[in-house]
């Protein structure tokens, strides 16, 4: 785990390893949510980013019948 101090204009710079590993671009764009006493920072995607992250999901189930 990485620390990062906040500056005076309640700024912090994400660090380089976790900037690459996330592929955070510039002007991108997080989602801040306070939870539990912590921050968390989550990165918004483009809905392209998105394509084939459900590759290989079960789509064979029975639905009721009044779902048909």
């Amino acid at each position: 785990m990485q620390t990062v101090t906040v500056s005076p204009k309640f700024q912090v710079v994400i660090p380089r390893t976790v900037r690459e590993s996330l592929r955070l671009r510039p002007g991108q764009k997080m989602q801040v949510i306070e939870y539990e006493g912590r921050v968390e920072l989550i990165p918004e995607r483009d809905i392209s980013e998105l394509r084939g992250f459900l590759k290989g999901i079960n789509t064979e189930f029975e639905r009721e019948e009044d779902r048909l």
